[in-house]
């Protein structure tokens, strides 16, 4: 084994179950467990417990008093984590040691679903992490992304038992996964205008440095960080590639310290603190200044989407096609959480900052979903990562100038959206876009007109077959026509 990089079963496992476990718990699986090195996490009514071996239990013990944890903990950056009683429980033991009990995440997500600056967060919390772990001669043994998950717009870390006591000598195994996950998908968006996300969502480990070396030109060798953290760690394994060299003993032996890790984690952390995207004008990021809609017709839209969402107070909702999250804060004022989604990750990009520097309650999630490619479920038996749908559904979906795009723009049958839509049991606050819209005319300039389900009148029967219309209102001068309608059977 390549001494340098564990087997994923070792320094991804953790990460997996806890993610695993979660999407479970969001779709109310029936109970399960999920083992690794460290225990094993199940859940039970919806609450999320851990087994720790005695080694994790001892690792857990002088966490739990280490005044750095105490800090992030106070500062919502770790999951909120706390010691019980398997007895008190119902639960047994059996041969582990101890069991903890993990706040539950409203919505898993991953980092192919995160804009450029949720990624760089997330990444300058774990590098914070680590850096206040070294501060009492702890560590994380592990680096990956999907270790982190998120509050709204706060990043947290859920892999509690990744902190372990750092022993003499030894290196940074999780230095490797870093780059992977983290460090070089920002790189290849920063320095190359590459979108990141299809390459994680393509490969569950990330970016391998050869093949970020392979991308990196001559010129690209002068960039920060690029000839250290890719062209050198590519050489190096290279070098420990296949063969018995034991390169972790090799570091420790060498007497490889706290200190060097301290001076790397310093530098990465200028290093990510310093990237930004490049290439970031897309065509719908400025949408809130380039809608089809004058003030007043807007305020009648905003004011048909209020009344529809303060109906009940909804436990999940979703918006697609959110872009810079007009109506997501709408909705908010009613609902635990919101999960906004759009394909345009820099109109993503911009709810995330605005939604970052609110105060106050926060609870609202952007992501970067494209409704025609939606994140599937894959890794190992396609139970890794979980698809959109299988993570938690909706009690309310907002699609609001969103169907053209599914229709025309996607070529997705109108009954297939909506049969779709109906499948999710939600709620619905809908747009229809008429054929006399702006916008409908943009996307049919150039293409040959085969969309003979693009009606209004086929559009209500299909809405009607499924939902029941509660209240609609043209707008627009009837151009445009917004449904909100429930799913049968609900109130």
């Amino acid at each position: 084994m390549n001494e340098a990089r564990p087997l994923r079963a070792e320094p991804t496992s953790v990460a997996d179950s806890s993610a695993r476990i979660e999407q479970s718990l969001q779709i109310e699986r029936e109970p399960g467990s999920y083992r690794d090195r460290d225990g094993a996490v199940f859940y039970r009514d919806g609450r999320v417990f851990r087994y720790l071996s005695p080694t994790a239990l001892g690792n857990w013990r002088a966490l739990e008093q280490a005044p750095f944890f105490q800090a992030l903990r106070n500062q919502r950056h770790v999951v909120e984590t706390r010691s019980v009683d398997p007895l008190a429980e119902g639960l047994e033991l059996g041969h582990w040691a101890g069991m903890l009990e993990h706040a539950r995440i409203p919505f898993i997500s991953y980092p192919y679903e995160w804009s450029f600056g949720m990624l760089k967060d997330a990444a300058l919390l774990h590098l914070e992490l680590m850096k206040s772990a070294l501060s009492a001669d702890m560590i994380l043994k592990d680096s990956s992304a999907y270790n982190m998950q998120w509050q709204g717009a706060q990043p947290v870390f859920i892999d509690i038992p990744s902190f372990e006591t750092l022993a003499p000598g030894e290196p940074w195994v999780g230095y490797r996964q870093f780059c992977e996950l983290f460090l070089y998908p920002l790189m290849l968006q920063a320095y190359k205008g590459v979108d990141y996300r299809p390459w994680l969502r393509g490969r569950i480990d990330g970016i391998p440095a050869d093949e970020m070396r392979a991308l990196m030109s001559s010129r690209d060798l002068l960039r920060p960080g690029v000839l250290l953290h890719v062209a050198a760690q590519s050489a190096l394994q290279k070098r420990y590639s296949g063969g018995k060299q034991n390169m972790r003993g090799a570091l420790a032996e060498a007497g490889f310290g706290k200190a060097l890790i301290e001076r790397n984690v310093e530098k990465l952390t200028r290093l990510v603190s310093r990237l930004e995207p490049a290439n970031t004008e897309t065509t719908w990021a400025d949408y809130d200044r380039t809608h089809s809609y004058d003030d007043a017709e807007l305020n009648k839209k905003i004011g048909f989407v209020r009344q529809a969402a303060s109906t009940r107070r909804w436990r999940l909702a979703w918006d697609l096609g959110c872009n810079t999250g007009t109506f997501s804060r709408v909705v908010a004022d009613h609902s635990d959480y919101v999960v906004a989604m759009d394909g345009d990750w820099m109109a993503i990009e911009h709810l995330y900052r605005r939604e970052k520097a609110r105060d106050g309650t926060k609870n609202i999630l952007p992501l970067v979903v494209n409704l025609a490619d939606a994140s599937p479920s894959q890794g190992w038996r396609g139970q890794e990562r979980k698809a959109i749908t299988e993570r938690g559904k909706p009690e309310l979906t907002l699609c609001l100038a969103l169907i053209h795009h599914i229709v025309i723009s996607a070529n997705i049958p109108l009954a297939d959206f909506i049969a779709w839509l109906a499948g999710l049991g939600t709620s619905l606050v809908i747009e229809f876009v008429g054929r006399d819209d702006e916008m409908v005319e943009t996307l049919l300039a150039n293409r040959e007109d085969q969309y003979d389900d693009y009606h209004p009148e086929v559009f209500r029967e299909l809405l009607s077959a499924h939902f029941d219309i509660k209240a609609d209102q043209p707008l627009k001068g009837g151009k445009r026509h917004i449904y909100f309608a429930t799913a049968r059977g609900q109130a």
